[in-house]
Formats: C-alpha cells, sequence, structure tokens
C-alpha cells in the first residue's frame, strides 16, 4: 500500500457533494431542454432549415464567446459565474413557458432564448470543469472527476432525453417550466458552498487579450495539440449536421421514422448507454491497442452512428448504431482529453482548453447551418450520408498521430 493510497480514500467532503448534487440538478435539466426545445420548434415549422438554426442559436456563442469565457473563469469567482449562468438559463425558460401559456410562441422567440442559453452554457461549462482542484485535494481528482461524469452522463443523456419527450407531450410550457426549475434547484445548491472560487494571479497584470493570446499560441504551435482540435471539429461540424435535422427525421407521423415525442427520447438514450459502457472499457482498450488505433476506432465508429440513418428507418438499427457510436465517440474523448491534459503546462490548461473549445465546438453553429441546407436541398438522407463520409475522412490525419508521436509529445511535455 503506497503513502497516497489513505488520501485517496479520505472523504471527498461536504462541498464536493453539494457540487455533484448541484451538476446532477442542471444536467437533468441540459437533458430534459436538449430535448423539449427541438420538439417544440417542430410545432411552429417543418423547414430543415429554420429547425437546424435552433442548433445554430445554441451553439453559435461557443464560435464567439468560448476564448473569453476561459479568461472569465482564470479572472472570478467561478462558483458566481456557475450561479450566473444557471439563473440566466433558468428565466429564459420561463420566458418560454410564458409566452407557450399566452400563444405567443414562436421560431423566432426559441432563436432569441437559445442563443442567450447558449451564451450562459459557455460560461458555465468552462468553469464548471476549472473550479473541481479548488474542490478537492489533487489526489482525489480522479475519483471525484469519476463519480461527477457518472452522474451528468446519468442526468443529461438516461434520464433527461426520455422525460423530455413526455413532457412535451404533456404541453410546452410544462417542457420549459421543469428543466428552468431544476437549474434554479441547482443555483440553490451551489449558494451553500462556501468559500471563494477566484484563482490567485501572480506577478504583473495582463489583458483578457494577453491571456488569450497565450494560450491560442501555445495550442495552435503544438502539433499533436492543433491536429486534435482540428479532427475533434470537424466531426463536430459532421455530427452537428445530422443531428440538427434528425428530430424531422424521426418524428411525427409523417417523418421517415414515424416517432412520437416519448419513443424519441427513448432513442437517444441508446447513445447515452453506449457512452457509458466507453466510459468503463475506455483505458483497458487504450492499453490493449494503443492511443492511436484508439483514435481509429473512435472515428470509424463516429462515422457509423452519424450515418446509419441514410440507409435504414429501423429504429433497431438506428439505436444500435447510436450504441456503438456512443461507446467509440467516449473512448475517442478519454484518450485525446487525457493527452491534452498531460502535455499541456498547469498554468496554460484553462486557456487552451477554451481556446481548444473554439476550434472544436465552434464548428457546430456551421454543422447544423449545413444540415440545414442540404436537408432542405437535397433530403435528409444526404445529410447523413455526407456527414458519415466527413467523419471518415479524419482517418487521413492519423499519419500525425502515431503512438510514437503521441509518446514523444508527452515526453517533452513541461509541467
Amino acid at each position: 500500500m503506497t503513502k497516497r493510497d489513505p488520501v485517496a480514500r479520505r472523504p471527498l467532503g461536504a462541498s464536493y457533494w453539494k457540487l455533484w448534487s448541484s451538476s446532477g440538478l442542471s444536467n437533468l435539466a441540459d437533458g430534459v431542454f436538449s430535448v423539449a426545445l427541438p420538439l417544440v420548434a417542430i410545432t411552429y415549422t417543418q423547414s430543415p432549415i429554420l429547425i437546424a438554426g435552433v442548433s445554430l442559436a445554441l451553439r453559435l456563442p461557443w464560435l464567439i464567446f468560448a476564448l473569453q469565457a476561459g479568461a472569465l473563469a482564470d479572472r472570478m469567482d467561478r462558483r458566481t459565474l456557475m450561479v450566473v449562468a444557471n439563473t440566466t438559463r433558468a428565466l429564459a425558460l420561463v420566458t418560454l413557458a410564458v409566452a407557450a401559456l399566452m400563444g405567443l410562441g414562436s421560431i423566432l422567440l426559441i432563436y432569441v432564448v437559445g442563443l442567450a442559453i447558449g451564451f450562459a452554457e459557455t460560461i458555465y461549462d468552462t468553469s464548471a470543469q476549472s473550479i473541481m482542484p479548488q474542490i478537492v485535494g489533487r489526489d482525489q481528482l480522479s475519483r471525484a472527476n469519476g463519480r461527477l461524469y457518472a452522474v451528468e452522463l446519468t442526468a443529461n443523456q438516461f434520464v433527461g432525453p426520455p422525460l423530455g419527450g413526455f413532457l412535451v407531450a404533456a404541453g410546452a410550457a410544462i417542457a420549459f417550466t421543469v428543466p428552468a426549475g431544476m437549474w434554479l434547484a441547482a443555483v440553490g445548491v451551489l449558494l451553500l458552498i462556501r468559500g471563494s472560487f477566484k484563482v490567485q494571479r501572480e506577478g504583473e497584470k495582463t489583458t483578457i487579450r494577453a491571456d488569450i493570446a497565450e494560450g491560442l499560441r501555445f495550442l495552435l504551435g503544438h502539433r499533436i495539440l492543433r491536429t486534435l482540435a482540428i479532427m475533434t471539429g470537424i466531426f463536430n461540424l459532421a455530427s452537428s449536421a445530422s443531428f440538427a435535422v434528425f428530430v424531422l427525421y424521426a418524428v411525427g407521423p409523417e417523418s421517415a421514422m414515424g416517432l412520437n415525442e416519448p419513443a424519441f427520447g427513448v432513442l437517444l438514450t441508446a447513445s447515452a448507454i453506449g457512452s457509458l459502457l466507453g466510459s468503463l472499457v475506455a483505458e483497458r482498450i487504450e492499453d490493449w491497442v494503443g492511443r492511436s488505433r484508439s483514435l481509429m476506432i473512435g472515428t470509424v465508429g463516429g462515422a457509423i452512428m452519424l450515418g446509419v440513418p441514410a440507409f435504414t428507418t429501423d429504429v433497431w438499427l438506428i439505436g444500435i448504431g447510436f450504441f456503438l457510436g456512443g461507446v467509440t465517440v467516449v473512448l475517442w474523448n478519454v484518450v485525446v482529453v487525457s493527452l491534452r491534459q498531460r502535455i499541456t503546462p498547469d498554468r496554460l490548461l484553462g486557456r487552451v482548453n477554451s481556446g481548444y473549445r473554439l476550434i472544436a465546438w465552434g464548428t457546430m453553429p456551421l454543422g447544423a447551418a449545413l444540415g440545414g441546407l442540404v436537408g432542405e436541398w437535397l433530403g435528409l438522407t444526404w445529410v447523413f450520408g455526407l456527414s458519415a463520409v466527413l467523419s471518415l475522412s479524419l482517418l487521413a490525419f492519423m499519419y500525425i498521430l502515431t503512438d510514437r508521436a503521441m509518446d514523444a509529445a508527452e515526453q517533452d511535455a513541461v509541467p
């Protein structure tokens, strides 16, 4: 038994469990909202372009505000930022609920609320990723993050989507009021956590622009990190194109699949089940086949997930495709995130993460827009087929991401 074992086993503490509870409530709201918003949107319009605009509104803030959010998380109290962000999301959904009750709902109002929630999500997610080392000791991070990931995955992908489908069937106002209440409850739990969560900065004061520039220089100057960010961005563009219009393909008596709202929510849990399994086996697969082959498996699995609706409307086959994609996409994420943490200096990790997200997530609004345009002009099956081809094209980058190159980057890293 090592000397660090007792440290790793000591209780995570009351503050951690409050953060864990708040995160569970917040992610449950995310899961309900992510299904409720597009399902309500298709009651206002059946245009693929206009429906894709919902995803565009939600993801656009990651393109234009990710770097600023990262800088803010390094300068301000992170818990305060999380409280403000969740309060903003709750109030935005209350606006939609009131509009639905008064018969004033519209696709334009959904866009406005989607943008507001997207900006708040950018701040919340960036701050939430950064606050954990201030809650628990560094020797406890693996255990703490693992348990947090489990509750987030369960709430966001298992419970939230089917609950969202059932709530929409009960009425738009209910579907928006319930997650708003969950976000406010999450705020209440966050406020119970004592202490300050503002990072102490040493040395001369710098501007936000200078902080952002330093992180970007490191990210863009590192061949492995730069390549992974570009690959992730391309895959997210393809996946956003597919999922922005999938609701039109799946839901309604005149859709290709003919599902109702609850069934649609249940279908989406197939990828969640795969993701949970992937989180349990990713480390073993990485050890067994190596990092490079793991990334290849992740690429092929993601292409299967995106492309299977192009060839069948069978809910079971599509569900299997989603399940496989869930497993392999999580495998990709485990390998990539762990590698990024190992080769990035601690003092730059927050800014490098936000820069990485700008590239990796900033393509999502573009993908959503392209999905709508292609669906409108060529048909929905073309969206799924082209997305799969684009995902498979990422294999061309694998000559850079060899095991030898990744090992060398890790050995050359400065703590």
